[in-house]
């Protein structure tokens, strides 16, 4: 059993691949059991019971049905026949082992039951080997594998000797030739039952058998480890159904997938035609779980439910914590990160072509800089152009050539060191030109541009030609006398129109699933593109514009989703007559959502604003408990003007950024609002000009004291007639009581400055009186002094009353306008 396991091991891996343990022990046993001329010959197997014949293993079980999320899994169904005592199995990767550990249901439908569900660990062989009795590790040789079986007993056959007995150690014996040249080969000592110890050399002629059993079943499991290295990460589940008869199992889990994708076709009618727009929508779908799906039945679920990843399928091990030894540590050497250099000049690159995506060589290409020329180019033979050594910052770019418009792009940003990528196409100049057009199917019907626009085409000779008026010229026969469009181009339509996209779609909660009514094959590692969607749409052609598109707006459709199906988000690409038109993003839309979907440049229109900003002005003033409660009025308005040089009229959709606390008015009402944008439809009749405002208000409110109020402060409200004549009386109350009280108190400083400067001179006489020595002369100076002394202390209680009495009168007066002021309460416009 061990070399059938060994060798069964070996064929099922190339030789370079296979790990040198196992080459060895398949040496080993083989070798050992290759010469047993001593054994009694192998007895051949009974013949097993009835159930065990009844016994399958590694059966496969076909998918049946899968359906795909959003969130990156997918739900597997399986069904098929068990009979009696039978193993399945399934084959995923590590990380989808995980997810179907988490979900797994298995149901035998037929009366047995599922005993037993496993699969090979993903431990780390290490890890695995040490739960083996047999110390042999990952990689190991002869000599190291016969160490590990020390103590076993072995029976070892050499020119037809039989040595039995227990091994005591594995020796390296040295060998001196006839000719002097000495080799090392390897030798067992074994230890027999009688106590005799016999070397015995690992001549090529020697082999060895295990003598026991359990030891053998060792060697087999530790063979089987290092096997399982080679898939390392193919993790095979296996589902024991147990029970008699021929029986239905079931299957199903979640399981990790790649997130399948919408794509979508907008096939919009020529002009004259009255058919509505045809919307197709595709599911690119990939096959990754390692089974093929053949005539599964696939849905396809728009909503992402919450999934996550577990790794449940990793042996889990607790934590211990390391305790190192104590010991001294070298501060570990660094690095250092370098300065950063100075960026060097940016570059503009980019191509010009026409509107159809024909290269335009030749162009003229000039860019300024606040209106100074630093730079001019012309495209090369594939139209390509390149202006190097630009300072950073901000240019205008012009595009000119013979018989075309010339564009402009304003606003270009130049980082230093990096290029600006600027790709242009230029309409045709000049609507009166003819076209002179190369023979080709379609080479008439122009689309891209819109209703009335077209290509520009060139003739073999080199001639621009246009659209005039509307009418397509070929060779100077006009669009009347040529025949309708060719058989294929009506086959076309009508094989899109023909087409059934074999779907049933339903809503699922938040969810909606687009369930497929025909089974579905997809090889394993394979994709494929599954259509979902096939409905006639309403659609609206404008030209939609805001800040950020610059002077031109984008082409547009404002599709309103007439299918009854949830659209699931993606790309989707226009077909407008007959002609690939742009592409762009669609976002997840409703049964009965208009949204706007932008697809290419329109290069007919030109859009230009203007912002005019007004100073503030009040609007009301209140008072109310000695506050004064200002509202004023922050206003701007921005006029736009749009041109339109096609010769058909346009639909100009502008979008206006929705600011918090402003509301708008203006010439033109929004037709739809967004959490960031108002949207204002305007048409634009063919070569003229449009212009409209929006005009932004913000009420900003101030408040202040009554009590702080000022003449300058009321002379401006009287003259922006803010507050009425009530309130402009109170105020003046106001500051008359405030002034009164300032008068007191004016007064009661005065007095007190002079009291002060009373009090200084008194100071200045009394020092004169102690200077004085009594002569006659002095006495008479002395007298003098006190009676100006007498005059000064009268005045001083004069004086000292005075402020007494006026500080009560300006107590009084605060208090009064202190209750005057909580009284006002009072509004005016």
């Amino acid at each position: 059993m061990i070399i059938t396991r060994c060798f069964s091991a070996v064929r099922q891996s190339r030789p370079a691949a296979i790990p040198a343990a196992v080459l060895f022990a398949c040496l080993i046993l083989g070798t050992l059991r290759a010469q047993t001329p001593a054994q009694a010959p192998a007895t051949r197997p009974q013949a097993a019971p009835a159930a065990a014949r009844d016994t399958r293993t590694a059966d496969r079980l076909p998918v049946r049905r899968v359906v795909l999320y959003k969130s990156g899994v997918g739900y597997f169904e399986h069904l098929g026949k068990v009979r009696g005592n039978q193993a399945v199995t399934i084959d995923f990767t590590s990380g989808q082992l995980d997810d179907v550990l988490k979900s797994l249901t298995t149901l035998d439908l037929d009366g047995g039951r599922v005993s037993g569900v496993s699969y090979n660990t993903e431990a780390a062989l290490d890890r695995r080997l040490e739960s083996l009795r047999l110390p042999v590790g990952e990689v190991t040789t002869r000599a190291a594998f016969f160490s590990a079986l020390r103590g076993a007993r072995l029976e070892v056959h050499s020119g037809g000797v039989v040595r039995t007995g227990r091994l005591l150690s594995v020796e390296r014996l040295e060998r001196r030739g006839d000719s002097g040249t000495v080799t090392s080969i390897d030798a067992l000592s074994i230890v027999s039952d009688a106590g005799e110890i016999t070397t015995v050399a690992l001549d090529p002629g020697v082999t060895v058998r295990i003598a026991e059993a359990d030891l053998n079943t060792e060697v087999g499991r530790y063979l089987s480890l290092v096997a399982s290295v080679r898939d390392q990460d193919l993790r095979r589940l296996t589902i024991s159904a147990t029970g008699t008869g021929e029986r239905d199992l079931f299957v199903s889990y979640v399981s990790e997938v790649p997130v399948w994708k919408a794509t979508y076709r907008l096939v919009l009618p020529a002009a004259a035609d009255a058919r509505r727009p045809l919307l197709q929508g595709w599911a690119i779908v990939d096959n990754t779980v390692g089974e093929d799906w053949d005539n599964v039945e696939l849905s396809l679920v728009a909503g992402a439910p919450q999934s996550f990843i577990q790794t449940i399928s990793h042996p889990l091990y607790a934590q211990r914590p390391i305790v190192p030894m104590p010991g001294r540590f070298l501060q570990s050497p660094q690095t250092h990160q370098s300065s950063l250099g100075t960026a060097g000049p940016g570059v503009i690159t980019g191509t010009v072509a026409d509107t159809s995506g024909g290269l335009i060589p030749g162009a003229t290409v000039r860019v300024t800089r606040a209106g100074t020329n630093v730079g001019t180019a012309v495209t090369d033979a594939n139209g390509r152009y390149r202006l190097t050594g630009l300072p950073a910052g901000a240019y205008d770019v012009a595009y000119s050539t013979s018989g075309f418009q010339t564009q402009s792009r304003s606003g270009i940003t130049v980082n230093g060191g990096m290029e600006t990528v600027v790709n242009v196409s230029l309409q045709v100049g000049g609507i009166s030109e003819g076209v002179a057009a190369q023979s080709g199917a379609g080479a008439g019907r122009g689309g891209g541009g819109g209703r009335g626009g077209g290509p520009a085409f060139r003739s073999a000779t080199g001639t621009v030609g246009g659209i005039a008026g509307g009418n397509v010229m070929l060779d100077g026969i006009s669009e009347a006398n040529v025949t309708e469009p060719p058989p294929i181009e009506a086959r076309i339509d009508a094989a899109r129109l023909a087409q059934q996209t074999q779907t049933d779609a339903q809503q699922l909660g938040d969810l909606f699933e687009y369930k497929l009514t025909t089974p579905v094959t997809i090889r394993k590692n394979q994709s494929a593109l599954v259509p979902i969607v096939s409905s006639e749409v309403n659609v609206d052609r404008v030209s939609l514009w805001n800040a950020s598109s610059g002077s031109r707006p984008l082409r547009a459709v404002w599709l309103t989703n007439t299918s009854n199906l949830t659209l699931d988000g993606g790309s989707f690409s226009v077909v407008d007559g007959q002609t690939f038109a742009g592409e762009g993003l669609l976002e997840p839309l409703k049964a009965g959502e208009r949204r706007l979907l932008s697809y290419a440049t329109d290069l007919a229109v030109v859009v230009d604003t203007k912002l005019d900003v007004a100073p503030r002005r009040t609007t009301k003033v209140q008072i109310a408990r000695g506050v004064v409660i200002q509202q004023t009025e922050d206003r701007q308005t921005v006029n736009y003007t749009a041109r339109n040089e096609d010769t058909e009229p346009r639909v100009l959709v502008i979008e206006h950024p929705v600011r918090a606390g402003w509301t708008v008015s203006g010439t033109v009402t929004p037709v739809e609002t967004t959490a960031a944008w108002y949207r204002y439809r305007v048409t634009i009749a063919p070569k003229t000009s449009s212009t409209f405002s929006v005009t932004e208000a913000r009420p900003v409110q101030s408040q202040f004291s009554v009590s702080n109020v000022t003449d300058d402060q009321i002379t401006l409200l009287v003259r922006d007639r803010a507050i009425s004549p009530e309130v402009q009386a109170l105020l003046r109350q106001v500051i008359e009581r405030k002034n009164a009280i300032a008068a007191l108190q004016a007064q009661i400083t005065a007095r007190e400055q002079e009291i002060g400067s009373i009090g200084r001179d008194q100071d200045r006489v009394r020092g004169n009186m102690q200077a004085l020595k009594g002569s006659s002369e002095e006495k008479q100076l002395l007298q003098r002094y006190v009676k100006q002394l007498d005059d000064q202390e009268n005045r001083l209680a004069v004086l000292r009353k005075e402020v007494n009495d006026l500080t009560a009168d300006r107590n009084r007066a605060d208090a009064d306008l202190s209750t005057f002021i909580q009284g006002l309460s009072a509004g005016g416009t």
